[in-house]
C-alpha cells in the first residue's frame, strides 16, 4: 500500500482488505462522506450507486465544491477520490430499482445502503439477500441528532408513506461525519474479522469537557 495511508498501517494493516469491493448505496450526507473515509483509510475498490446530480444545498454537509454543482455525484466522486489517494471508484449514474438492483450490487464483499428514501432502500435489501452478500443499513433521524446502523437481520424497513421525500431535514456536518465515521469502522472490522457489530449514535453523546 501507498505511503497515503502511513497513518492507518501504523494504526492497522488494511492491505489483506484494500481489494474486496464495497459498493455504497447513496452519495449524499452518509454515502459521500463514508466513501472518503474508506478510501482515505486504504480501501481501493468502492462501487457508489446513486442518481443525483450535487445542488447547492449539498455543500454544507457533503464533500462538493461550488464548482460541481450539477454535475452527477458519483462521477466529482470517483475523481476527486483517485486524485485524492489513487482509489479506484466505480461511479453509477442510475436509479437503482427492484429491476437493476442485483446487478448494480454483485460481486460485493458488503452492500452499504445509505440511501434516504424507502423504495430504494427495500431494493437493496431484497437483492442482498438474493445475492447472499451481507449489507449495512446506515440512516439519519428526522429531527438531526440521530444516526444508525443496523445489519441486514435487525435492519425493518420503515413503513410506507405517500409522502414525498425529503431533503430539508435537520442536519449539521458533525452528525453526518460523526455517523459516516463510525459506519467506516464497523466496515472494516467486519472486512477484517467478520464481526458485524451495529451501532446509535447522537450528538447528545458527545459532550465537551471544561477546560
Amino acid at each position: 500500500m501507498s505511503n497515503f495511508f502511513l497513518h492507518e498501517q501504523v494504526y492497522r494493516d488494511l492491505s489483506a482488505i484494500a481489494e474486496r469491493r464495497v459498493t455504497l448505496c447513496g452519495a449524499g450526507a452518509l454515502g459521500a462522506n463514508l466513501a472518503e473515509h474508506l478510501a482515505r483509510m486504504g480501501l481501493r475498490r468502492l462501487r457508489v450507486v446513486d442518481r443525483d446530480t450535487v445542488e447547492a444545498q449539498n455543500l454544507s454537509t457533503q464533500p462538493w465544491q461550488t464548482q460541481d454543482v450539477g454535475a452527477p455525484k458519483v462521477r466529482i466522486l470517483a475523481n476527486m477520490l483517485h486524485r485524492a489517494v489513487g482509489a479506484r471508484v466505480e461511479g453509477q449514474h442510475v436509479e437503482l430499482t427492484t429491476s437493476n438492483a442485483a446487478k448494480l450490487l454483485v460481486d460485493s464483499a458488503l452492500i452499504v445502503d445509505a440511501f434516504d428514501n424507502i423504495p430504494a432502500r427495500a431494493a437493496v435489501a431484497a437483492a442482498a439477500t438474493r445475492l447472499g452478500v451481507p449489507c449495512l443499513h446506515i440512516a439519519l433521524g428526522g429531527a438531526g441528532d440521530y444516526g444508525c446502523g443496523l445489519w441486514d437481520g435487525a435492519y425493518v424497513l420503515p413503513e410506507a408513506t405517500t409522502a414525498p421525500d425529503r431533503c430539508d431535514y435537520p442536519l449539521t456536518r458533525p452528525l453526518a461525519m460523526l455517523v459516516a465515521a463510525t459506519a467506516a469502522e464497523v466496515i472494516v472490522n467486519f472486512l477484517l474479522e467478520g464481526t458485524r457489530r451495529g451501532f446509535e449514535v447522537t450528538l447528545r453523546d458527545l459532550r465537551v469537557m471544561p477546560a
